[in-house]
């Protein structure tokens, strides 16, 4: 059901501000008049503190960019489609950034400014239906970025399911040495200390730590949360190297796959280049290889000369551009990049399980 922002006279002859949740914006009008409220202002939308929060996951990017995509598919206008899919989604999170997409849309916004200023979104996905709006081709993008969502929402998802049995059998055992240090050892230091014998050196460090632990143990909580936090920080500043390649495949699988569209449309390369750089994470390097092009040069010696690409990917798009076919070729690179991303994620969640439980032992 739809929801209403309001602004109202009470008896008092204060104005109230709310949200009402109603079929139409008559009977939204009516239920505040049986409270003994004077509607001034009656706006479909979700309440403000709804619009920022905490930021979604992938399957909620997944399930949202699916969703408009198959509406404007049909020719649904954006907003109209913003509108349905907040009226159709079952997920209440989903919904309530819809009708703030929906307000930002119809008051002259773009899309993806809306979507920035809700800070729901992650920035990668700005990017992409920013490179969509660009090039009227928001339709297409959305459905692949949904793709690329629930691809990576999947994995993630094998992965934690691998890490479940290790990170369990993980708490058990430091449980059970925590009750052993703390507990038992101390009692048979005693034990050891009243027979008045000298201890053998691994006995001696066993008895040290235990020592340690029960005395230091703020010391080691302190490290623990420090360790935490500064592993968090490396994950947001750079991917771990086992991934970083995916993201690059997956980041080459999206730009390249929307630049041959572009140029199949009759979009000119070096245009084409600008347009679909903002999907990338290093939008720089494409717009060094579209001066190189406007320079003279062509697409592939112009990758070479960025130099950031690999050599079998300017291998195939040279032979696409002599052979006359370079959107043809640039859409292979893609679909290969978007192959081998797929290939690694599934090789990392098959290899997760068993190389914890080795490492855990």
């Amino acid at each position: 059901m739809p929801s209403y922002r309001y602004s109202a006279y009470d008896g008092a002859g204060k104005i109230r501000k709310g949200v009402i949740d109603a079929p139409s914006s008559v009977r939204a009008g009516e239920l505040l008049s049986e409270k003994g409220l004077v509607p001034v202002d009656i706006r479909e939308g979700a309440s403000d503190k709804g619009h920022k929060g905490r930021p979604f996951g992938l399957s909620y990017h997944a399930l949202f960019r699916r969703g408009l995509a198959s509406y404007l598919k049909r020719g649904v206008p954006l907003a109209e489609a913003l509108k349905f899919l907040s009226r159709h989604s079952s997920e209440k999170k989903v919904a309530a950034a819809c009708l703030a997409l929906n307000e930002g849309v119809l008051g002259g916004k773009r899309l993806s400014a809306v979507m920035e200023e809700t800070e729901l979104f992650r920035t990668d996905l700005l990017r992409i239906v920013e490179s969509g709006e660009k090039t009227s081709a928001l339709p297409g993008v959305l459905e692949q970025a949904a793709q690329l969502y629930t691809l990576q929402d999947r994995q993630r998802r094998k992965i934690r399911s691998a890490l479940t049995y290790p990170i369990a059998m993980t708490l058990i055992g430091i449980i059970v040495v925590t009750f052993l240090l703390v507990y038992v050892v101390p009692s048979l230091a005693d034990l050891f200390t009243d027979m008045g014998q000298k201890l053998p050196l691994p006995t001696r460090i066993l008895l040290g730590a235990a020592d340690f632990f029960r005395t230091r143990w703020w010391l080691l909580l302190a490290g623990g949360i420090i360790l935490f936090f500064f592993i968090r920080k490396i994950k947001k500043g750079r991917p771990l190297p086992f991934f970083r390649r995916i993201r690059e495949n997956l980041s080459l699988s999206l730009v390249l796959s929307h630049l041959g569209t572009l140029l199949s449309a009759g979009i000119p390369l070096v245009s084409a280049l600008g347009m679909a750089a903002s999907m990338d994470s290093r939008p720089e390097r494409w717009t060094e290889t579209a001066r190189f092009v406007k320079e003279g040069f062509r697409f592939d010696r112009a990758l070479e000369k960025e130099g950031s690409f690999a050599e079998e990917v300017i291998y195939i798009l040279r032979i696409g551009e002599m052979g006359g076919d370079l959107p043809g070729a640039i859409r292979q690179v893609a679909d290969m990049s978007w192959e081998e991303a797929q290939e690694g994620m599934e090789r990392i969640s098959t290899l997760a399980e068993p190389v914890l439980v080795l490492f855990l032992g």
